[in-house]
């Protein structure tokens, strides 16, 4: 039942995470993937918030594991930075780099926080 759960969760996430990425990427002006960047802040801190909140089952494993998971993506920001490295702009590279993980894990901490003073 918990695979069920992962699959209903990431049928949400993966549609939404282009949605953001596309309204993101429409309306930014950037050498930066903005839109891949939106989508993991976003997604860290929702993940943030169910850690923080207590969340558990099927709830915890839709919305975490499913949604959070199909949410955000590590390898689109790989391929992204990889390409900016080869395509000569490796300062680019290396700022992708240190947004995504530095925002990110902030952000995991941040919506963590706010759900065990709020939640």
């Amino acid at each position: 039942m918990t695979a069920v759960w992962v699959v209903l969760g990431g049928m949400l996430g993966a549609p939404a995470r282009y949605l953001l990425d596309r309204v993101v990427t429409a309306h930014t002006e950037s050498r930066l993937p903005l839109g891949t960047l939106a989508v993991n802040i976003v997604g860290s801190a929702l993940l943030g918030v169910l850690i923080g909140s207590g969340v558990s089952g099927a709830v915890a494993v839709a919305a975490g594991i499913g949604f959070c998971g199909a949410f955000t993506t590590f390898s689109t920001f790989g391929y992204e930075t990889v390409g900016l490295a080869t395509g000569g702009a490796a300062g680019h590279a290396f700022g992708n780099i240190v947004l995504n993980t530095g925002i990110c894990l902030g952000a995991v901490y941040l919506g963590a926080t706010a759900a065990g003073l709020f939640g």
